[in-house]
């Protein structure tokens, strides 16, 4: 691909640049500790060469720090703007309380009603809206915690915690998209305590699977991948096509981390047996996985660009016709991995069709996407005069 030189002072080559002095570090120490060479670093400082996700958790473990520090998240002036930041501070406030009922507040509704507003806010969090769960979930966390220490056993004990942990799932997956990678991991400690009550042991599978994407942020990618082991030891193939989805997602996840890890052998791996469990069960939607052969396809597309391989990415990506009522955000994140395979294969004006499209799908996700701002910068490097739609796609996008 031409020369796309990032030089900006907020890119991930400048902050890796910047934490190797804070940690001391020559460009042979660094490359050292992160199994790299003294050249690649430095083009990646110098804004020469995109990091891939891989070589990104090897730099953010030898820096010891999480991946998302390297890439600037959270987006403090976009949350800004969308006034995000001041509704995230009352969710970590509701979870911090959530086994002090207040003694003069209201009771909680009736678990029926509370388990539609759950149900609710999963639908908004399928179309990642941000802003409007972000203004419901503190009091449906402070609620549920009241309602969970009204049923102490039973069926309704079950249902309590089924909801507890849907909702701290969603509080997981919204606070991680934004940035919040502490928030995240308290919603996801609420979970692994409320699922195991649930009565539903797919829960149980489901918290491991959500950890797993915090864990690999920790750039400790073999310890998510061992997770996703323990979880599907742990989750019986009972024969139930719910169950197998869960189990097929698992080891998506797992070929995904493999990926990253630079283990293309065992990705292969992984992605095989989800094919063939994709092939039995067809595609799923429980649990807002959507699994099944499309989602192993997608997968297959993440897996190639995450190791550089951004031809295999488009061959595959090429092959896939979304149907209409696919889930936005999935939908979402096959169009930001196309786009960032195109736009480092020089398809430019597809690379930006493509981020259009996903916007199109869902704009909150595109927004606060990583990828995204890292795809738009590539963009707008390529060109010596950036089209007037690119410029401000690029002021809306942050990137």
């Amino acid at each position: 691909m031409p020369h796309t030189r990032d030089t900006s002072p907020d890119s991930v080559g400048a902050r890796i640049r910047e934490f190797r002095l804070i940690r001391d570090f020559t460009l042979a120490e660094l490359g050292r500790r992160a199994h790299l060479s003294t050249s690649q670093l430095s083009r990646i400082e110098n804004g020469d060469q995109p990091p891939s996700e891989s070589l990104l958790s090897s730099v953010a473990r030898a820096l010891a720090v999480n991946v998302s520090v390297l890439r600037g998240q959270p987006y403090m002036e976009t949350l800004h703007l969308d006034r995000l930041d001041a509704l995230l501070q009352p969710i970590g406030t509701a979870f911090d309380d959530w086994d002090m009922p207040p003694d003069d507040g209201p009771p909680p509704r009736a678990l029926d009603v509370l388990e539609a507003d759950v149900r609710r806010i999963h639908a908004l969090r399928v179309k990642a809206a941000f802003t409007e769960i972000a203004d419901h979930l503190p009091g449906l966390i402070s609620e549920l915690a009241l309602v969970t220490q009204l049923h102490h056993a039973g069926r309704d004990h079950e249902r309590a915690y089924a909801a507890q942990a849907e909702i701290s799932r969603t509080a997981a997956i919204v606070t991680y998209r934004l940035g919040y990678m502490d928030l995240s991991r308290l919603a996801l400690a609420r979970m692994a305590v409320a699922a195991p009550q649930s009565g539903d042991p797919r829960q149980v599978a489901i918290e491991r699977y959500e950890r797993a994407q915090i864990v690999a942020d920790s750039s400790r990618l073999d310890r998510g991948v061992s997770l996703m082991k323990h979880a599907l030891r742990d989750l019986d193939d009972d024969g139930d096509r719910a169950t197998r989805a869960v189990r097929g997602t698992l080891q998506l996840r797992a070929a995904t981390l493999s990926a990253r890890q630079g283990d293309k052998a065992g990705a292969a791996n992984w992605l095989g047996e989800a094919g063939e469990l994709a092939d039995e069960t067809g595609e799923t939607r429980d649990y807002a996985l959507a699994f099944g052969p499309l989602s192993v396809r997608l997968h297959e597309i993440s897996a190639a660009a995450d190791q550089n391989d951004y031809d295999a990415a488009l061959d595959v990506a090429e092959k896939v016709n979304l149907p209409e009522d696919y889930p936005p955000t999935r939908a979402a994140h096959f169009w930001i991995d196309r786009a960032h395979a195109q736009a480092w294969t020089a398809r430019r004006n597809e690379a930006f069709a493509s981020l259009v499209k996903a916007r199109d799908y869902s704009p909150q996700l595109v927004r606060y996407h990583h990828s995204v701002r890292q795809t738009v910068g590539t963009l707008l490097r390529a060109r010596q005069r950036a089209s007037a739609p690119l410029r401000e796609f690029a002021q809306w996008s942050g990137g």
